[in-house]
């Protein structure tokens, strides 16, 4: 195992160093080296190859947890979890971390009704179109702020709906919410959360709501956990994509929100809460044992 190491970090520091400091003689790991490997370490270097592949796919996002998901789930290949995290430990091959930042987007500070919190922080649904939930948040870009308002099924955490502008307002949330129920169909009764903002809260939003026989819910004054579920989606977001880009036009980043949206998070992403499957494979899996 010590002479294991030395190779896998002969190119980082010198092999002379790291013999001194685990305590065994330069000649043991240079006849170590001259010997072939064994099964087992042949074997790691096939999984570290896979690792890496995955590793790659998901834009430089998966921690352990879902590279070993999609190495068993995905590609069927058999690995222990613990051996997984190891390899990747000891290649420094990490997921990423969320930073902690954010500007106000709700504007509460109006006399436009406001609804009930009927969600009530209950972030489960038993069945597609029974809850969703919907937000604003912001991407930086040379040119400005770009807005993006997003609509979320909580049954499967699919975003079904999303619209960009460069101003908050009440179109921007109104057209991702059309984009949702075109989509979606969703049958009367379905439950609508959103934070109180003027933008949820107007008439032209709420008239949409009405005529769709759809439920509205609102979080409590400046409480962000009432809304925790599309919280937990810009947080990923940011993570994963805004965090790492510098945009020089807002048309570049709606490009990439775009394409992170509809190609990765709904299709590819592997969610823990989802049995690490993406949202659209488990809806397709809970529709497939309906039938």
């Amino acid at each position: 195992m010590k002479y294991q190491f030395v190779a896998d970090h002969s190119h980082e520091f010198p092999v002379t160093l790291m013999c001194r400091v685990l305590a065994v003689s330069r000649s043991g790991y240079y006849a170590w080296r001259g010997r072939p490997q064994s099964q087992r370490a042949q074997d790691n270097l096939e999984l570290l190859d896979r690792i890496k592949e995955v590793h790659a796919a998901s834009r430089e996002t998966y921690g352990s947890p879902r590279v070993h998901a999609e190495l068993v789930q995905g590609q069927g290949i058999q690995c222990n979890k613990k051996r997984v995290e190891r390899l990747m430990r000891i290649h420094d091959i990490r997921g990423r971390s969320r930073r902690r930042r954010r500007v106000k987007t709700t504007d509460s500070n109006h006399n436009l009704p406001v609804a009930p919190n009927l969600l009530d922080r209950q972030f489960e649904a038993d069945a597609p179109n029974r809850k969703w939930v919907a937000d604003i948040t912001y991407v930086p870009t040379a040119q400005g702020w770009l807005y993006l308002a997003v609509v979320l099924d909580l049954f499967s955490r699919r975003v079904i709906g999303w619209s960009m502008a460069d101003t908050m307002c009440t179109l921007l949330v109104k057209d991702a919410l059309e984009m949702a129920i075109s989509s979606r169909h969703p049958q009367a009764g379905l439950l609508h959360h959103s934070d109180r903002g003027s933008q949820y809260a107007s008439a032209e939003y709420q008239a949409v709501l009405q005529t769709g026989e759809i439920v509205a819910s609102m979080s409590r004054a400046g409480n962000c956990y009432d809304n925790a579920a599309m919280e937990s989606f810009f947080g990923t977001l940011k993570c994963e994509l805004i965090h790492d880009r510098r945009y020089r036009t807002r048309a570049e980043a709606r490009q990439d929100i775009f394409e992170y949206i509809e190609v990765f998070y709904n299709r590819k992403r592997r969610h823990s809460s989802l049995g690490y499957l993406s949202p659209v494979s488990y809806e397709e899996l809970c529709q497939l044992c309906l039938n």
